[in-house]
């Protein structure tokens, strides 16, 4: 089952591949890699075993602050994330959530249609450049 909001693509990399990929296809598009956070290490530190996850967090304030100006609730889910993981079978997958969910949570849609189709058709170009 896919989460409300999350759009989710099949990685034919393996998991570390498909961020390293995501990072290089994020930055050659002029956004600002804040954090990279590797849960299954954080987990291995205190003795827990995780399947390789991990969560890129990135972003343009040229883009994310509009929003925040239509709704300083949507700090909370900015800047934007994505996050690989290995699924139980052993795939690949990356995942990130949709701007347009991301704003008819917070009601910023009205007068950011333009900001929010730009971050969907980012988002689905970094997503298809680290899967492929």
């Amino acid at each position: 089952m896919t989460p409300e909001g999350l759009i989710v693509r099949l990685s034919r990399h393996e998991p570390k591949e498909t961020m390293d990929r995501l990072v290089a296809a994020v930055t050659a598009r002029g956004a600002a890699v804040v954090a990279r956070v590797n849960h299954a290490a954080a987990a291995a530190a205190v003795g827990l075993a995780l399947a390789p996850t991990e969560v890129l967090i990135f972003g343009n304030p040229k883009a994310g602050t509009p929003l925040m100006q239509a709704a300083l609730t949507i700090g909370i889910d900015l800047p934007l994330r994505a996050l690989v993981w290995r699924d139980a079978s052993g795939a690949t997958h990356v995942g990130y959530n949709d701007p347009r969910w991301l704003a008819r949570r917070h009601g910023a849609e009205v007068g950011n249609e333009a900001i929010l189709k730009a971050m969907a058709d980012f988002l689905a170009a970094v997503a298809e450049e680290a899967a492929t």
